[in-house]
């Protein structure tokens, strides 16, 4: 059985190491491949370099009164269902979910590193610009209704189901300091990350800009 189908018991650390190498060295089975949604509102690298040049270069802001409450998340979407559980069901294949829309079954492929996940408890929703990255670069200044929207974005490519250890190393760091391990979705990582920046008024820092220039330039298109 490959590793990318391994069951939801099987070691985890063992799971997510082995699919990690087969992406890497491109032996992840072509199912796992259509496992993967893709978020909305992707531009095209014409329009993200558009955007990239005109954001505003600022010099970062701090943490200081950074709280995750102050983006209040997961908001209910529909029914039972929270925005968590409204992007599994997006970005997974065969999802099957209980009464109360937590996905008890399904398949999730990770562009961030190539693994595929049959536990939805081994995926994260990563807010592709993090949330105290968004404080440092204005959202400090906003209201706690347009922080929950910005929390809950699932109109433009802000939240993407990814492996929790790759999103928990990720942490709060920009694209100058971390890029996804698969170096093949940097190109579409920039695009998302360069378009919520814009359509959300934020600001970014010059080793940032900088950062992304870089990834958007491996784009084709």
């Amino acid at each position: 059985m490959p590793i990318s189908q391994a069951p939801a018991d099987f070691p985890r650390a063992v799971r997510y190491v082995a699919a990690a190498v087969l992406a890497a060295a491109g032996l992840v089975g072509v199912n796992a491949q259509s496992a993967s949604a893709t978020p909305p509102g992707i531009p095209s690298k014409a329009t993200a370099q558009s955007q990239l040049n005109a954001l505003t270069v600022a010099t970062q802001g701090s943490t200081s009164g950074y709280s995750r409450d102050l983006f209040p998340h997961w908001i209910t979407i529909s029914g039972s269902c929270n925005t968590r559980e409204q992007v599994l069901k997006r970005d997974g294949t065969s999802v099957v979910v209980d009464s109360a829309c937590a996905a008890t079954s399904g398949r999730w492929y990770s562009p961030y590193d190539g693994a595929t996940w049959t536990a939805a408890s081994d995926v994260d929703i990563d807010h592709v610009v993090p949330l105290a990255e968004a404080w440092r670069s204005g959202a400090n200044s906003w209201t706690t209704s347009r922080r929950q929207s910005f929390a809950n974005d699932l109109t433009r490519p802000q939240l993407i189901a990814v492996t929790d250890n790759v999103n928990q190393s990720k942490g709060d760091q920009d694209p100058s300091t971390w890029q996804p391990p698969l170096s093949s979705y940097r190109c579409t990582y920039s695009k998302m990350w360069i378009t919520v920046k814009y359509n959300w008024s934020l600001t970014l820092q010059t080793s940032e800009k900088s950062a992304l220039q870089s990834m958007l330039n491996t784009c084709a298109s």
